[in-house]
């Protein structure tokens, strides 16, 4: 495979660990990256991405904006990276918080209305081999590959990528309440509650609040694995909704709980 495939001019599927700590923060002790896992996810979105790269020059900004003390749960280091342009100014920025392996910083609270049925229940299916898949946008850690990671840090095995998750969900969204349009979404966040297993059955339920600010609807989020665990909670979007269209996909299935309440 020519060098250029990999992120960077390194072969980070071979050196995951080593990468991950070769930049350090001042003032903060070094951490163990073989005990990382993502915290919560919060991305919004200035505008749409081009379609083609080619005759740009993109630029991607990472800082870090907080590091927390957890005691003995751990650390969380939280990030900002702003994806830009030159000469063309911002499409994203992601706000991300990974943690040693602890509890995530205090964020406020999103939870879903209390009494009332979701609007839209999505289901996602995974299988042994998504996670190899996955690994493939970039994320070459071998807690997603291999099971001794994951068995040292007390989950049984490999595990999905967090983000697979989290983009799942978010993409759930905006194909229910947005039209699949990328301008009607403005703004996503959840928080990764509990590991996935390849092969997990993941189901999204989301509830329009009623609640609008400029236009963009504020929706809440909640993902399990089916019949099990919460996955992704705290999770909230905000969506310009627009007309709404039952779709069935070839690894995704979605059906809605209550079309009354949808446009």
């Amino acid at each position: 495979m020519p060098r250029q495939a990999f992120k960077q001019k390194d072969q980070e599927v071979i050196g995951f660990y080593a990468r991950s700590s070769a930049i350090p923060i001042p003032g903060v002790p070094k951490f163990d990256n073989r005990r990382i896992v993502d915290g919560q996810r919060l991305i919004i979105f200035h505008k749409p991405l081009p379609p083609l790269s080619e005759g740009r020059d993109f630029e991607l900004k990472t800082r870090v904006i907080g590091v927390y003390d957890r005691g003995k749960a751990g650390s969380v280091v939280e990030t900002e990276t702003i994806l830009s342009e030159k000469g063309g100014g911002d499409y994203t920025k992601t706000i991300g918080s990974a943690f040693f392996v602890g509890q995530g910083p205090n964020t406020p609270n999103f939870p879903p209305p209390e009494d009332k049925k979701p609007d839209v229940l999505h289901v996602t299916q995974t299988n042994r081999e998504s996670a190899h898949l996955y690994r493939l946008n970039g994320d070459y850690n071998p807690l997603h590959a291999t099971p001794e990671p994951g068995q040292k840090m007390g989950f049984g095995g490999a595990i999905m990528h967090g983000l697979f998750s989290w983009n799942a969900a978010c993409h759930a969204l905006l194909q229910s309440f947005g039209n699949s349009d990328p301008v009607n979404i403005h703004e996503f966040q959840a928080r990764f509650a509990a590991p996935v297993r390849p092969g997990d059955k993941l189901v999204t339920e989301a509830w329009r609040t009623g609640d609008s600010k400029d236009g963009w609807e504020d929706i809440r989020v909640l993902t399990s694995v089916d019949g099990g665990k919460v996955v992704l909670s705290n999770g909230r979007a905000l969506i310009r909704c627009s007309s709404v269209k039952i779709r069935l996909w070839a690894y995704s299935v979605v059906r809605y709980k209550n079309p009354a309440s949808l446009p």
